[in-house]
């Protein structure tokens, strides 16, 4: 018989504690947080389930948003003076980035203009129509310069939904997967959830972030309910995730 009054299971009671390895908190810098007080609503927000750690990961992707180390830490120093003036404490943000591997990406890894996540992992994204010609390159090239490659949101990227292989691939080349909580929702399409579950079974995801850009993702992820099953796999990722990054 179906328990109609059974407790729904929220992804954010599992986020208590919790470091934020991929978000877009920072101010105006890409198509995130676009003011200070864009950040700090998203950062109270956060702070509403027990995130107070975060690793703000800004895209840089040439010709379109072509931050650098420079520009990235400019907008983490104008965000950490906005909470304190605003007596805003217990929150911790570092600087990273999300890499576009594109026509400039190995040019900025061999020029030293990375930003990796703590402990040499760096945090990367491609093109979710097609693979970028120069993925395989790329991806060697990070781990001769002793990075761990993290692609983000790998269910995300709709070439690879009909080539299921190809993920098993990209694992034998030692890329680590970073899932969106977002994608466990039907947000991002039916297909994406689709592709995130199967991800999840086969036990391929390493890491798991928000991807948050702006208060209405954020209130999507406050809502974000989960079953017994995904919460038992989740609860181990995220562990991992918090061991490694904070």
């Amino acid at each position: 018989m179906v328990n109609f009054f059974t407790k729904k299971r929220y992804l954010i009671d599992l986020l208590e504690g919790f470091i934020d390895i991929h978000n877009h908190i920072l101010p105006g810098i890409d198509d995130g947080a676009q003011t200070l007080d864009d950040s700090i609503s998203l950062i109270k927000g956060f702070s509403d389930f027990g995130v107070h750690d975060f690793v703000a990961t800004p895209h840089i992707m040439h010709n379109y948003h072509d931050n650098t180390p420079d520009t990235i830490n400019a907008s983490l120093q104008l965000l950490t003076e906005g909470l304190e003036k605003s007596k805003i404490t217990g929150i911790n943000i570092k600087a990273s980035a999300e890499h576009m591997i594109d026509d400039n990406f190995e040019t900025i890894l061999e020029q030293k203009k990375v930003m990796p996540l703590h402990d040499q992992h760096l945090l990367v994204e491609m093109s979710y129509l097609q693979r970028p010609i120069n993925f395989d390159k790329s991806i060697s090239a990070i781990t001769s310069n002793r990075y761990f490659p993290v692609l983000a949101h790998p269910e995300r990227y709709n070439f690879l939904h009909g080539r299921p292989r190809k993920y098993g691939d990209y694992k034998k080349q030692g890329i680590q997967f970073q899932l969106n909580m977002l994608s466990l929702g039907e947000f991002y399409s039916k297909e994406v959830q689709k592709v995130a579950f199967k991800l999840l079974e086969e036990g391929m995801i390493d890491f798991i972030g928000s991807d948050v850009h702006n208060m209405n993702q954020l209130n999507s992820l406050k809502e974000l309910s989960i079953k017994k099953k995904t919460e038992a796999q989740l609860i181990p990722i995220i562990a991992d995730t918090i061991a490694q990054f904070k």
